[in-house]
C-alpha cells in the first residue's frame, strides 16, 4: 500500500460515477453517505529484554449507507472499485424500499483542524523506536533492583477518511494516533506486583520518545508497583469514596456516558430516558462531551458522518440538558446532531459515541475533600469495569486506592471494587474539586462490537454511599 496521500477519487474511483451511485442508493431515503477509508498501523512491544511483537497492518475500503426512518442499509467492501460500489447500492437500498423520505440537509462545513496530519509511522525509523524501548527497559531496572520484568510498547496509526454526500458535499481528514505504554513487575519477599503508565494522543511519536517524557512514565509505573507491594486487603461495605482527578473519569464515562447517547434514549433503554430537563445529579455537577480539544485521543475534526465535532453540555448544574447525537437519532428525536456519529472503520455503520467526556471542576480544595472523608476509600487509579446501560449499574476495579480514616490517608489497599449505579452516584456527589484533569490518553470505548478511541476527565470528587467490594470485611 502506497504512503502517498489517500485520494480515492483520483486513483481508485471516478468521482462523478461514485456520486451517481451514491445518489441512486439514497434516492427516496432520509440520509446516507459514502465513507472511504485507508488505515495503517504499527506496533512494537519490547518485553523482558527482547522484542515480543512487531507488527504492521494496512487496510482500505468503503462503506455505503442509506437511511430511511429507523432503518439503515449498509454495505462495505475492501475493494474500492466501481463494480464493488455498484453491488453495494443494491444492499443499501433494501432499507429505502419504496422511498418517500426527504433527504436531510448536509452537515455544516468547517475549516478547523485539531491535530497534525504528519504521518506518525514514517516519521521515525524502526531502529530509533527499538532503541527507545531498550532504554526504557534498562532505565526501569536501574531505578529499583526489585524490578524483575519490564514491558514497553510503542504504537502509531494513521487513518485517512473521505466522506461524500449525495449533494456533492465532500470532506476529508487525516487522523494520527500514537501511544506509549510501560509496565513493570517488582518482587519482594516472594510477592510480585505490577504497575503501569503511559498515554498518547493525536500526535507524532517525537514527544513520546523524548527521554523526559518516557522516564516520567517509567517512574510512575514503578511508583504504582511499589505502592501495590505494601497494599493491604481492601475493606468491604458501604462507604464514602473520593475519586482522584483524571483517569478515574472512566467511571463517569461508563456509568453515565453511555446512558446519555442518543440511540439508547430514543429507544427508551437508557436509565436516563425521558428525563430531559430534570435534575439527575447533585447541584454543581456539569458534564460535557467535547470532541474539539486539540491533539486529544478522543478528538475528531468532524465525525464519521461529516458533522463537525462539538462541545456538548450533557448535564448542567445537575440538570440533564443534552444527549450525544448522530444524524439518524437526532432527526428521529427532532434535535440537531452533535458531531458524535462515530464508527470503528469503513466496515461499520456510525452510531452515537462519546469523544472526550468530562466533569467540570468545582471550587473545593482537593486536600480538603480527602480530609473530610471520615471512613472510606481514596481511589486514584482504575482498571476494567462493567456497566448495564439499562439501569446504570457498574462494577469497577481499582488499580491504586488507599484506606482513609478521619481524613488521614492510610495504607494502600488491593482488590477494591466500586459497585453502584450511575443515577444514584450522580445524586450522591458531595464535593467537587477545583483540579479537573484529563486522562493521559489511554482510553478505548466498546459499543455493539465497535471500538473507538476516547478521552475522559474528572476533578477530585467525593461520592457518598458506594458499595466497596473487598476481601476484608
Amino acid at each position: 500500500m502506497s504512503d502517498a496521500p489517500f485520494r480515492p477519487f483520483e486513483t481508485l474511483l471516478d468521482r462523478d460515477s461514485a456520486l451517481a451511485r451514491l445518489q441512486e442508493a439514497v434516492a427516496g431515503a432520509d440520509d446516507g453517505e459514502l465513507f472511504l477509508e485507508r488505515r495503517r498501523s504499527e506496533s512494537l512491544v519490547f518485553d523482558d529484554g527482547r522484542v515480543k511483537t512487531a507488527s504492521y497492518d494496512a487496510s482500505e475500503g468503503f462503506g455505503l449507507r442509506a437511511v430511511r426512518g429507523e432503518v439503515a442499509g449498509y454495505a462495505h467492501s475492501s475493494d474500492i472499485s466501481e463494480a464493488a460500489l455498484t453491488r453495494a447500492v443494491e444492499t443499501a437500498r433494501l432499507a429505502v424500499g419504496d422511498g418517500g423520505g426527504t433527504l436531510s440537509a448536509p452537515p455544516a462545513r468547517t475549516n478547523r483542524h485539531l491535530y497534525t496530519d504528519a504521518d506518525p509511522i514514517a516519521g521515525l525509523g524502526f531502529a530509533v523506536k527499538l532503541d527507545t524501548l531498550r532504554e526504557i527497559d534498562a532505565f526501569a531496572r536501574d531505578l529499583d533492583s526489585r524490578v524483575v520484568q519490564v514491558s514497553a510498547g510503542l504504537s502509531a496509526s494513521l487513518q485517512e477518511v473521505v466522506i461524500l454526500r449525495e449533494d456533492g458535499h465532500e470532506v476529508s481528514d487525516i487522523r494520527p494516533m500514537t501511544r506509549l505504554n510501560v509496565s513493570v513487575i517488582v518482587e519482594e519477599d516472594g510477592r510480585r506486583e505490577t504497575g503501569g503508565a503511559g498515554g498518547g494522543g493525536r500526535m507524532t511519536l517525537d514527544g513520546l520518545i523524548d527521554p523526559a517524557h518516557w522516564q516520567a512514565q517509567v517512574k510512575e509505573a514503578l511508583r504504582i508497583a511499589q505502592v501495590n507491594l505494601r497494599a493491604e486487603a481492601a475493606p468491604a461495605g458501604v462507604m464514602d469514596v473520593v475519586l482522584g482527578p483524571g483517569w478515574p473519569g472512566i467511571l463517569l464515562h461508563e456509568a453515565i456516558g453511555h446512558g446519555l447517547e442518543g440511540d439508547f434514549n430514543r429507544k427508551g433503554s437508557s436509565a436516563f430516558a425521558g428525563l430531559m430537563g430534570q435534575r439527575i445529579a447533585a447541584k454543581g455537577v456539569t458534564v460535557l462531551d467535547d470532541g474539539t480539544i486539540p491533539d486529544r485521543r478522543g478528538s475528531i475534526t468532524f465525525d464519521d458522518e461529516g458533522t463537525p465535532s462539538g462541545k456538548t453540555t450533557l448535564i448542567e448544574d445537575g440538570v440533564l440538558v443534552g444527549y450525544m447525537q448522530d444524524r439518524q437519532n437526532a432527526r428521529l428525536m427532532g434535535v440537531a446532531p452533535t458531531g458524535n456519529g462515530r464508527r470503528e472503520s469503513y466496515a461499520h455503520a456510525p452510531m452515537p459515541r462519546m469523544t472526550n467526556t468530562y466533569m467540570l471542576g468545582g471550587d473545593a480544595d482537593p486536600e480538603s475533600i480527602v480530609a473530610d472523608l471520615r471512613d472510606g476509600i481514596y481511589a486514584v487509579g482504575f482498571g476494567g469495569g462493567q456497566v448495564d446501560i439499562t439501569n446504570g449499574k457498574f462494577v469497577f476495579s481499582c488499580t491504586e486506592a488507599y484506606r482513609v480514616k478521619n481524613g488521614k490517608v492510610g495504607a494502600p489497599v488491593k482488590g477494591a471494587t466500586l459497585i453502584g449505579d450511575g443515577a444514584t452516584a450522580l445524586q450522591q456527589i458531595q464535593a467537587i474539586g477545583n483540579d479537573m484533569a484529563l486522562d493521559p490518553g489511554i482510553g478505548n470505548c466498546g459499543k455493539q462490537g465497535q471500538w473507538v478511541p476516547v478521552g475522559v476527565g474528572l476533578p477530585t470528587v467525593m461520592i457518598g454511599g458506594l458499595t466497596v467490594g473487598g476481601s476484608n470485611a
